[in-house]
């Protein structure tokens, strides 16, 4: 939707910057989760797992266990799973967008649901105890929440940035969902329920995944824009 009708030169110089910008994080931050991915798999003792629940308990007062439960719920299966099925269908029958967005969107939400039970199979990390009042069943390694809610949220930011809507209300929009995701990442630590090292290795699978998935509906739609323009 983005690249349909225009070049990469077309765009001005700040959303090149912002571009650029985001791919390098993207590496680096996927570097950084492969390191982390490969000490895990060594069943390594990380030292900034360590760090991290020190910070928690210092930082910690009575009182926010409820609110991460219910930042944290946003990121669940039950949630996600019902939001995915109605966006999907938004995209499918009532959107003026594309009926291949509703197909990418729904390879995105099923394939990082599929991609991170076989990460969890492979790893089958315990998971930490520290607060011990909210442990999930399955491995802790990655986070599901982690990677699902950045690939739903995330996918909704691109659709945003891409409608006709006001600057000012697009970035209202993206920065509440964003902080929906940083939230629920912080919450899966505060909760006890993953180490940091799951919730990084969550988020960036769920970046990687998702940049695949708009990346593929973006290449599509240029064909298709290619061969419509080849038939007039």
């Amino acid at each position: 939707m983005y690249f349909a009708d225009r070049k990469l030169s077309d765009l001005n110089n700040g959303t090149r910057l912002l571009l650029l910008f985001i791919g390098l994080l993207l590496l680096v931050g996927t570097y950084y989760a492969v390191q982390l991915t490969l000490n895990v798999l060594s069943e390594k003792q990380l030292e900034v797992d360590q760090d991290v629940f020190e910070l928690v308990k210092a930082t910690s007062p009575e009182g926010k266990e409820l609110i991460f439960q219910w930042i944290s719920k946003l990121g669940s299966v039950p949630v996600l799973a019902t939001a995915s099925v109605l966006t999907a269908l938004y995209f499918l029958f009532l959107s003026p967008f594309s009926k291949w967005l509703a197909l990418y969107f729904a390879i995105g939400m099923a394939g990082i649901s599929g991609l991170t039970k076989l990460a969890k199979s492979l790893t089958s990390r315990t998971r930490p105890e520290l607060l011990g009042e909210y442990h999930g069943t399955t491995s802790s390694f990655p986070s599901g929440h982690a990677s699902a809610a950045v690939v739903y949220y995330g996918f909704i930011i691109y659709i945003i940035g891409a409608i006709q809507l006001g600057t000012k209300w697009k970035v209202a929009i993206s920065s509440v969902l964003t902080l929906i995701i940083v939230g629920i990442c912080i919450g899966r630590v505060y909760l006890g329920v993953h180490y940091y090292s799951d919730v990084i290795a969550g988020f960036f699978l769920g970046c990687v995944w998702l940049f695949l998935c708009i990346a593929g509906f973006e290449i599509t739609m240029m064909c298709k824009q290619k061969s419509k323009e080849r038939s007039t």
